[in-house]
């Protein structure tokens, strides 16, 4: 990483220092005064267990493709998510999202960063899936942009939110069945062909289910010349925890 990129990244970091200082933060994992993501927290912080599909990044009980990659393959080159979506990485991204808690994205990427350097990953273009308009207009903020541009700062990448649109509305993903999900976002996003051709892209998401959304918003960036797409996620929903992958 840059050191120009370094001193935005500390210059960021020391805004959020000053607003708690101002205004006392909880721990969004637990709720302990004084800390937005206490210690406690971070520790318990669950990785994804292996061996995972190497494309969509699921876990499976024998190393290689999942079936589901097998008979169809998505169109990002990998998924990995940095952490399984439970306690207290859930209520952190549900207060990153629904509660405005700007200053957590950057401590949840600072703990993040380690692993996705870890990935050796190249990448030309790093962006966050984005929000429609009208949602964006709603919330105010792209809650994985929080994440991914203290990210992209940390790991000296190329930070262009710009070069993904989502060009129409579409349902929330939340209790949709794969189907539903993929038909959800299917056409969703348009990619600048200026910004992407030729180059490397990683896309990072708050948390991966069925892989609908980034697979979606991949095609977008392979029709725009993108030569590969990475993907990674901070959380991944798996059964254990919830969620049915069919």
């Amino acid at each position: 990483m840059t050191k120009a990129r370094d001193w935005r990244f500390y210059a960021l970091s020391w805004f959020w220092q000053g607003v708690d200082l101002l205004f006392p933060p909880q721990c969004a994992g637990c709720g302990r005064q004084g800390v937005r993501w206490c210690q406690d927290c971070q520790h318990k912080v669950l990785p994804v267990p292996q061996p995972f599909c190497p494309l969509c990044g699921l876990p499976v009980s024998a190393p290689g493709r999942c079936l589901k990659c097998q008979a169809q393959p998505p169109a990002f080159d990998a998924l990995r998510s940095w952490a399984v979506f439970a306690a207290p990485l859930r209520q952190a991204l549900h207060s990153l999202k629904y509660r405005r808690n700007l200053g957590l994205g950057e401590s949840l990427a600072r703990q993040m960063a380690p692993f996705v350097s870890g990935l050796e990953w190249k990448a030309d273009v790093f962006l966050p899936v984005p929000l429609s308009a009208s949602r964006l207009r709603e919330r105010g903020y792209n809650q994985v942009g929080l994440v991914a541009r203290p990210l992209a700062l940390l790991l000296g990448w190329r930070y262009l939110p710009q070069a993904l649109t989502r060009i129409r509305e579409t349902r929330s993903q939340v209790g949709l069945t794969p189907t539903e999900r993929r038909a959800n976002v299917r056409d969703a996003f348009r990619a600048r062909t200026s910004l992407v051709q030729g180059r490397r892209v990683v896309l990072v998401d708050d948390v991966a289910t069925t892989g609908a959304t980034l697979d979606a918003a991949a095609q977008a960036l392979r029709r725009a010349g993108a030569i590969e797409v990475r993907a990674v996620t901070l959380a991944r929903a798996l059964p254990q925890h919830g969620f049915q992958q069919a």
